[in-house]
């Protein structure tokens, strides 16, 4: 049998759109290539924004700013020696762009100035961490990205 040009490029298109398809169904079966929005309730946190603007305002008014830094234990959590830490209240939200799994929420709960949230809660890579809390009344506002490892 004798394939001519026509043939063989209908063939080569076959082939290759076979080889597109597998990778499209390969990708959107397995879940290591999970495809996930951003973040859950993507709406409601929109509408949060320009209190969160007021609230990192406050924040970055402070004399002293909180201090978020990598350490070997984990993530170490300062916040101003001058506020009374038994009155601080509100949550750290750790964020893993990379695996909305591994995203946690800690409440903040303070016996020294510093929050230490342990090393064994994290995976290595890029962290999202917002620090919002509160001190008699007044809401802030703080946010960073740590590269964990």
């Amino acid at each position: 049998m004798k394939i001519n040009w026509g043939t063989g490029i209908v063939i080569a298109f076959a082939l290759f759109m076979s080889f597109i398809l597998y990778f499209v169904f390969k990708v959107q079966s397995d879940s290591k290539y999970d495809n996930e929005l951003v973040t859950e309730e993507y709406y409601k946190k929109e509408i949060k924004v320009e209190s969160d603007i007021q609230n990192t305002k406050n924040a970055n008014n402070l004399k002293v700013q909180v201090e978020i830094k990598n350490t070997e234990k984990g993530i170490q959590i300062t916040f101003p020696n001058d506020f009374d830490f038994k009155k601080i209240k509100g949550t750290v939200s750790l964020y893993r762009p990379s695996n909305q799994k591994l995203d946690f929420d800690t409440p903040i709960s303070l016996s020294s100035p510093d929050l230490l949230i342990p090393k064994n809660n994290l995976v290595g890579g890029l962290w999202d961490i917002i620090v919002e809390w509160n001190y008699e009344g007044k809401t802030y506002l703080n946010k960073e990205e740590i590269y964990f490892q």
